[in-house]
């Protein structure tokens, strides 16, 4: 398998930062990810509605007090999909880690 076997959705450097946070925190909301990948509202949103849009991601909206909040987690699917992305990802790479995983 080749680099054409990398999800063409996940393989972004904000998207894939998305999903590394995501996995490791459970849920964020859209000011946590943006300070965490230094990224702008727009461009942020934009990746956020590709992942939603793929079915990668659920948001839910709510409200903290008075101001809007939406957090974000992985949908099942979309962690399969990301563990799917790993291990395409490690067979890419493990010829140049001598195999290692």
């Amino acid at each position: 398998m080749g680099i054409e076997g990398l999800d063409p959705v996940l393989h972004e450097r904000v998207r894939l930062g998305i999903l590394v946070l995501l996995v490791q925190a459970g849920e964020l909301d859209f000011q946590t990810l943006k300070r965490a990948l230094g990224v702008t509202d727009g461009n942020l949103a934009q990746h956020l509605r590709v992942l939603e849009e793929a079915g990668v991601i659920h948001a839910r909206k709510g409200f903290q007090g008075r101001r809007p909040r939406t957090v974000y987690q992985l949908t099942e699917s979309g962690r399969r999909r990301f563990e799917q992305y790993l291990e395409a990802l490690r067979g890419l790479l493990g010829p140049l880690s001598g195999g290692q995983p």
